[in-house]
């Protein structure tokens, strides 16, 4: 018999309005009162900040913005954040953004009462202890970070891609607004879509996964697939709107206590690379990988075809398994994924380090399917060259 364990301690606000609620949650926390908000310069540009932030202000909070938050966030954007955080007498962080905002409002968070650096926290050179409290306001439906342990930031010098991991990183609230994903443009509504379609096949399927986590990850499935292509058609349809942020949530939920697996070990060794955005990378993968898992493991992979309507319970698993991979590429290509070779930078002569990258990331193990540099690589080839 299998042990395993489930633990996530978020308080989650989830409907429309939530947002303009901040402050009286707050005040409920009684976590003090100056604010280091962590967004980027397009979160910022698109006026979700300024309102969140004026809201703050009028009842009583001193706010520091902090906007040097790249698609990719750097270990050096940490810690310029943690140098105001200390600097200005910070006492909780609120994260507003996409995954990389709030990865980074976590690293600042950690690094802003403790000092150090995030690969010293990554090699277990610093302990994670006394950490700032941090709340997550998401404005895109992708990373689930609102909910997660984990925090990936890329190693400037070495363009590694460092994932800070502890349960103490989790956001001690996730405020979950749609309305603050009305704006999100069409080509990141469904890279971040996909992105969180990959939390919650991965977190269902990974070696490290468990019955909660899979409870999470197979209603995540069947309400993503459902909502986003209506999210990308139309930005402001509410129901499609909302049902894609708690797609995304309760995927956050499926993979935050298991692990994410090589479709993210490829993706984040593009990221680092070359800056390509996190969801977009994963999009870009899942087809390939998943045919890679299923030829081993049909039968979960059947399970997930169900799960997405792309099989129908009567379907044989070999059947389903079918249907899941030639439903995948009609999914992804309906949502105008691009290809691996169509995106800027991707070099063939390349390929060798980012296999390198992709088996040294921690969640190589956790693939359902054990897998090598040389599946790796042809991973990449069918996916550079569209061979499926």
């Amino acid at each position: 018999m299998k042990s395993y364990s489930y633990f996530c301690n978020t308080r989650i606000e989830m409907g429309l309005g939530k947002a303009e609620q901040l402050p009286m949650m707050l005040n409920a926390l009684q976590v003090g009162r100056s604010v280091l908000l962590v967004s980027d310069p397009g979160i910022v540009k698109a006026g979700l900040v300024t309102p969140i932030k004026t809201t703050l202000e009028e009842s009583g909070y001193r706010v520091v913005l902090f906007d040097s938050v790249s698609q990719n966030p750097r270990d050096t954007e940490c810690l310029a954040g943690a140098k105001i955080f200390q600097e200005q007498g910070i006492e909780m962080v609120v994260a507003i953004g996409g995954g990389s905002a709030m990865d980074t409002g976590k690293a600042i968070a950690l690094l802003g009462p403790n000092g150090g650096t995030p690969v010293e926290y990554v090699e277990g050179k610093r302990e994670y202890a006394n950490i700032a409290p941090i709340i997550c306001v998401p404005t895109t439906a992708g990373t689930g970070s609102e909910v997660t342990r984990s925090s990936v930031i890329t190693e400037s010098a070495t363009h590694r891609k460092l994932t800070l991991k502890d349960a103490s990183l989790r956001p001690m609230m996730a405020v979950l607004d749609p309305r603050l994903t009305f704006t999100v443009p069409q080509s990141v509504t469904a890279a971040t879509g996909v992105d969180a379609l990959v939390h919650a096949i991965e977190g269902y399927t990974c070696k490290v996964t468990n019955p909660i986590s899979q409870a999470f990850g197979a209603r995540a499935m069947t309400k993503i697939v459902s909502s986003l292509p209506a999210a990308f058609k139309d930005g402001e349809n509410q129901q499609a709107r909302y049902d894609m942020l708690e797609g995304s949530l309760l995927a956050g939920l499926c993979f935050g206590s298991t692990d994410v697996a090589a479709v993210h070990c490829l993706a984040e060794a593009l990221g680092g690379l070359y800056d390509t955005p996190h969801g977009v990378a994963n999009a870009v993968f899942l087809p390939y990988v998943l045919k890679f898992n299923a030829e081993e493991e049909k039968g979960i992979h059947a399970d997930l075809a169900r799960y997405m309507k792309f099989a129908n319970e009567s379907d044989s698993d070999e059947s389903a398994v079918e249907k899941l991979l030639t439903g995948i590429r009609e999914f992804t290509t309906k949502l105008e994924i691009p290809k691996l070779k169509d995106l800027p930078g991707i070099r063939k002569e390349d390929f060798s380090r980012i296999v390198e990258l992709a088996v040294q990331n921690n969640s190589t193990p956790s693939n359902i399917r054990t897998i090598g540099a040389g599946d790796y690589r042809k991973i990449l080839k069918q996916a550079y060259e569209d061979i499926f």
